[in-house]
């Protein structure tokens, strides 16, 4: 985890074959993001992330979630690979 940002460095760096939710997804949230989006849907939940996948994916690509900052490139991009990879849970 940097400590800075609180992102994890190591998540999803070596997923260069099939992306899952559970091994690769949803290691990038955050605590502190599951707690602000609860009332939205439940990051934790592989059916409510896959449900609304394409609006956080441009939520992610515009930089406006989460809300205390972007996510590093490799990780919006991980998680669009997700996407086009089927939504594995």
């Amino acid at each position: 985890m940097d400590a800075g940002s609180g992102w994890r460095k190591d998540v999803g760096m070596s997923a260069e074959g099939a992306v899952s939710f559970a091994a690769d997804i949803r290691p990038l949230f955050r605590e502190k993001d599951v707690r602000s989006m609860a009332r939205h849907f439940d990051l934790t939940s592989y059916e409510d992330v896959s449900t609304v996948a394409d609006r956080i994916l441009g939520r992610l690509r515009s930089g406006s979630m989460p809300c205390d900052g972007e996510w590093p490139t490799e990780q919006v991009d991980l998680f669009e690979r997700w996407i086009r990879g089927g939504k594995k849970p």
